[in-house]
C-alpha cells in the first residue's frame, strides 16, 4: 500500500490512540502491517520523529516508547477512518467450505492454529497452557502436541523439524464451519480484545474487522502484547481474544441446541449468545440478527508469549481430523513422538 508521509503518521496516530498506552516501532509496526502497510523500524522512528517535532507525540522511555500528547489524541480522533486491505475474510471463507466436520458422528476436519516453540520449552509451554484451558479461556478444551518428526502440514515443512514442537489448538472460526453443515450461515465480523472483570466479561476494548485486515486481528495483538491472558487466568481480570460473528435470528434455537452438543465434543468456545436486534458487550448487529462472541483458539499461544516463551502463531493454519485432538488433560498419552 503507498501511502503518504502524512497518511501513514495518521494510521500512528490512530493505533497509539487504540493502544491507549506507550509503545515503540515494533509493536507498531505490526499494527500498520494489519493495515496493510509494511514499513521498517527505522522508517517508523523516522515518523514518530516527526510526530515529536509537532508535538502529537512524546518518548516516555526508551523501554516503552512513545505516547500520544493532549494535541496528538485530538488529531487521531479527528484523522479519516481507515480502510484497511481485505485477506483474513477470504481465507475463513475458503476454510469453512473445506472443512468436514460432522457434528451427528464428531468426525471429520477442523480448522485449526499452530503455535511453534522449542522443544526444549514444551514442558513449561504445558505448565503455562493447561491452566489457560482450565480456566476456559480456550477454543474448547483440545490440545494437540506434535513432536519432531511428526506429519504436519500446517507448516512450511511437511514435517515438524528437529528441535521444534508445535502445539495445534482449534480454531474459533471451525464453529462457523459446524454451523454451516447445519444450514446455519454465521458471519465472521470482528476479531478483539475481550476485557474481564472478577471472571466476567464485560466489554470488547479492541475490534479489528475480518474484512479489513490483511492478518488474523489476535495475531497482531499478541506480537503487539496487548493481551493479558496470564493476568485473566490467575486473578480473573485481564484481555483475551474473542472474535464477534452474528447470525439469522431464527435459528437462535438450533444454536442453543448446537452449542449444548458442542460441550460434549470438547469444543465449547462459544462465549455468550445474544438477543435478536440487540447489542451483545456493546456491538451492535444487523436487523434480524443475533450476536455471537466466540473465544480464539489462540489464547494459549498468547499466554504463552506472555510467559516470555519465545513462539509463532500462525492462525487458520489448515485443516486437522477432531479424532487426533486429546483432551488437553490427558495430553501425556497422546504426545508420544511422531504422533
Amino acid at each position: 500500500m503507498k501511502l503518504t508521509s502524512d497518511e501513514i503518521k495518521q494510521r500512528i496516530l490512530k493505533i497509539l490512540d487504540r493502544i491507549g498506552r506507550p509503545a515503540g516501532s515494533s509493536q507498531i509496526g505490526e499494527l500498520l502491517s494489519g493495515w496493510g502497510v509494511e514499513l521498517s523500524e527505522r522508517s517508523i522512528r523516522l515518523h514518530l520523529l516527526q510526530l515529536d517535532e509537532e508535538g502529537l507525540t512524546e518518548l516516555v522511555s526508551r523501554r516503552a516508547g512513545r505516547a500520544l500528547t493532549d494535541k496528538g489524541r485530538a488529531a487521531a480522533k479527528q484523522g479519516a477512518d481507515i480502510e484497511p486491505r481485505k485477506f483474513v475474510a477470504e481465507r475463513i471463507d475458503e476454510l469453512n467450505v473445506r472443512m468436514g466436520f460432522s457434528l451427528r458422528s464428531g468426525m471429520g476436519t477442523l480448522v485449526v492454529n499452530a503455535t511453534v516453540l522449542a522443544a526444549r520449552d514444551e514442558m513449561a509451554a504445558l505448565d503455562v497452557v493447561r491452566p489457560v484451558f482450565a480456566a476456559r479461556l480456550g477454543m474448547g478444551s483440545r490440545l494437540l502436541v506434535l513432536r519432531a518428526g511428526a506429519s504436519c502440514d500446517l507448516m512450511r515443512e511437511s514435517v515438524v523439524p528437529r528441535g521444534k514442537v508445535v502445539l495445534v489448538t482449534v480454531c474459533g472460526v471451525a464453529l462457523n464451519g459446524i454451523f454451516l453443515k447445519e444450514g446455519i450461515p454465521v458471519t465472521s465480523r470482528y476479531g478483539g480484545l475481550l476485557e474481564f472483570r472478577n471472571r466476567l466479561p464485560t466489554r470488547f476494548v479492541e475490534l479489528l474487522d475480518y474484512g479489513g485486515t490483511t492478518q488474523n486481528p489476535l495475531e497482531l495483538f499478541i506480537r503487539a502484547k496487548m493481551t493479558s491472558v496470564l493476568a485473566c487466568e490467575r486473578t480473573g481480570n485481564g484481555r483475551v481474544g474473542a472474535s464477534f460473528r452474528e447470525f439469522p435470528s431464527a435459528a437462535l434455537p438450533a444454536v442453543l441446541k448446537i452449542r449444548d452438543q458442542l460441550k460434549l465434543l470438547g469444543l465449547d468456545g462459544i462465549l455468550a449468545v445474544g438477543v435478536p436486534d440487540q447489542p451483545l458487550f456493546g456491538v451492535p448487529v444487523g436487523a434480524g440478527r443475533t450476536g455471537l462472541v466466540v473465544l480464539a483458539g489462540l489464547n494459549p499461544g498468547a499466554a504463552l508469549e506472555e510467559a516470555g516463551l519465545a513462539s509463532e502463531n500462525r492462525s487458520l493454519a489448515g485443516l486437522l481430523e477432531y479424532v487426533k485432538f486429546p483432551e488437553f488433560r490427558h495430553l501425556n498419552m497422546w504426545t508420544r513422538r511422531g504422533e
